[in-house]
């Protein structure tokens, strides 16, 4: 596995290693501002993943696969980023410190409210992921050193079409309760 490879990974447990280091900072030790200073580290991150992506194209690589995962990250980190922290924020409190109310599974409209939620959530980042890779594509400026770049974008562009297919579909087929019939 190259650098770039190993750099996204590290991002990937960077990312949710600040996080918890706000939340544990934030609950545990009852330093609000020091835990803020956690979570506000994970745009830096994404910067982060930006400048390797970009100094590794800059000097001459050909794109692949994995220098599209990169963008994928980046758009998904900054379009689910907030919601992440929140999800992580909420179970954190009731799980680990016992306040607050348990996190509900949603179902009906509800689940189908919040799917829709995550599909446009998924098009922000196709957005965001897919101008990294256009912007890619048009500074090297060359179809053949680009052309992971290109598939991985259709490959994208479809994933995000079923995920609101599927997600339009709660509308129609709801998520319902599942009834514990054993206890």
């Amino acid at each position: 596995m190259d650098f770039l490879a190993w750099t996204i990974i590290a991002c990937e447990i960077g990312f949710w290693v600040v996080i918890l280091a706000g939340l544990i900072t934030r609950y545990v030790f009852n330093k609000k501002r020091l835990g803020l200073f956690f979570l506000a580290l994970t745009p830096v991150i994404d910067l982060l993943l930006l400048v390797v992506t970009a100094t590794d194209l800059y000097n001459g690589a050909v794109a692949t696969q994995v220098h599209a995962i990169a963008a994928i990250y980046l758009g998904v980190s900054i379009a689910f980023g907030k919601s992440m922290i929140r999800w992580a924020d909420e179970r954190f409190l009731y799980y680990i410190k016992k306040q607050g109310t348990k996190p509900e599974k949603k179902t009906g409209y509800a689940h189908a409210r919040h799917s829709v939620k995550g599909a446009l959530q998924h098009v922000l980042a196709l957005i965001i992921g897919g101008g990294f890779l256009f912007v890619m594509i048009y500074l090297i400026g060359d179809a053949n050193k680009t052309e992971a770049l290109s598939q991985m974008l259709k490959l994208w562009a479809l994933i995000v079409g079923l995920d609101i297919v599927v997600s339009l579909s709660y509308f129609i087929w709801p998520r319902t309760e599942k009834v514990n019939r054993h206890g």
